[in-house]
């Protein structure tokens, strides 16, 4: 069955949000850039992970199925990074692993033009979403690069689970994630106490279970690769629903 689909320039909705539910969300599913909008830089850097999450919205939408959606953002994260809060450094980077963005020196009347147009009806709709359908768990979904640009230490770990204070299902999580031979980030390759803004204020602010999780790019980069982890995936979470009871 194909899933329903609702589109904006802002987002994506795969499949039917349903109560007690899964939701996964992709802050950097796109590398869509509006109209009007010019980064000032060359196209292939927009296929690059400083523009998109290489491969997340393929695995999204893999896992589509009875009782599970997905809620895809509809632009780069060089334009406006939904995962981030308002004022913080790099919403609107200048320069992205070395790489110079001459077109978001737009000043404080400019940034706030994006926050108006992009980030705040963004997180609106998808707050409105979340109180209509209250899903038992959000799956905030990303990739890293296997290594920076501008860092020669490599990321050995296939998966990382993030968190800030609630850990509930990260907890039940990396146990499960382990026990298939993974290697598995505990707040790796980055601590979700310092980059989970999207769950900060969609989930933990409200109590909602959910599991922030990042995977290695290589991982996902061919369509074998985003199926074996979309069934991982969808697998993981319904074990991780059950034991959250």
């Amino acid at each position: 069955m194909t899933p329903s689909v609702k589109n904006t320039e802002l987002y994506r909705l795969l499949g039917a949000p349903v109560k007690g539910g899964v939701l996964v969300i992709a802050d950097h599913a796109s590398n869509h850039v509006p109209e009007g909008i010019d980064l000032g830089i060359p196209a292939e850097l927009m296929n690059q992970h400083i523009a998109i999450d290489i491969g997340v919205a393929e695995v999204a939408e893999r896992m589509i199925a009875p009782g599970t959606s997905a809620w895809l953002a509809g632009i780069s994260r060089l334009v406006c990074d939904l995962n981030r809060d308002i004022g913080m450094p790099g919403m609107f980077p200048a320069v992205s692993d070395g790489y110079a963005i001459p077109g978001n020196d737009i000043g404080d009347d400019g940034r706030a033009a994006r926050v108006a147009e992009y980030f705040n009806p963004y997180h609106v709709a998808l707050e409105n979403l979340l109180e209509e359908t209250a899903p038992a768990l959000i799956v905030s979904l990303h990739s890293f690069t296997p290594g920076l640009a501008t860092c020669d230490k490599p990321r050995p770990w296939e998966i990382g689970i993030l968190y800030n204070e609630d850990d509930r299902a990260a907890r039940i999580a990396i146990p499960l994630l382990e026990a298939e031979g993974l290697t598995v980030g505990d707040q790796e390759p980055y601590s979700g106490r310092i980059l989970n803004a999207s769950m900060n204020r969609h989930a933990e602010g409200h109590g909602r279970a959910y599991l922030s999780i990042e995977i290695r790019q290589d991982q996902i980069t061919d369509a074998a690769g985003q199926a074996l982890w979309a069934e991982r995936l969808g697998r993981l979470c319904g074990e991780v629903v059950a034991k959250l009871g």
